[in-house]
């Protein structure tokens, strides 16, 4: 296991963050799915609707990404030079994989 840089209570307090939001996004997706089996996919509400189900379904997998991250150790280390993410940067964006340095270079590209 990598040293994640974060200690037992913040990664803890990052974990049930993101299960948290996790949960949210599972319950909010439910009920976009059955609300769209109701829809009949011609009229602009529903067209948005399709739009809001895939944006659930990307924030679900990021979400799991996260967890999946924690579960390995490697949650709070940048994913390209793989510096620490300070635990304050990780408490406003729990799904940041990116140190300061690198999100700019990111965007910047």
């Amino acid at each position: 296991m990598i040293d994640t840089h974060l200690s037992t209570v913040q990664l803890q307090e990052l974990r049930e963050e993101l299960q948290q939001q996790l949960e949210r996004r599972s319950r909010h997706l439910l009920g976009l799915r059955a609300e769209a089996s109701d829809g009949t996919g011609a009229d602009a509400q529903y067209q948005e609707l399709l739009v809001d189900l895939a944006a659930a379904d990307r924030a679900i997998a990021e979400l799991t990404q996260a967890l999946d991250r924690v579960a390995e150790g490697t949650y709070g280390r940048c994913s390209e030079c793989e510096a620490g993410i300070p635990f304050e940067r990780l408490k406003i964006r729990p799904l940041a994989r990116f140190c300061i340095t690198c999100q700019r270079r990111y965007e910047a590209a």
